[in-house]
């Protein structure tokens, strides 16, 4: 394990992370912009938009979470 090169994984995680991140920032813009949009279009909707806009979007949320769980044990637990 001692002849990996360092600077390729640390590479491959900031890779992973700053795709994981802009994936999870134009997923919630779209997200919340479709929410304004429901929400303008039926206002009496609102509550029930809200909660499933609040699940959606933890679950969005998560995958640039998981991108940095794994890109820092590329970092410190194969090193």
């Amino acid at each position: 394990m001692h002849n990996i090169d360092m600077k390729f994984i640390y590479l491959s995680a900031a890779i992973m992370i700053g795709l994981g991140s802009i994936g999870a920032a134009i997923g919630i813009g779209l997200l919340g912009g479709k929410f304004l949009e429901g929400a303008a279009r039926q206002p009496d909707s609102i509550p029930l938009l809200r909660s499933q806009f609040f699940i959606v979007m933890g679950l969005v949320d998560a995958i640039p979470m998981i991108t940095v769980g794994l890109g820092l044990y590329m970092i410190f637990g194969i090193s």
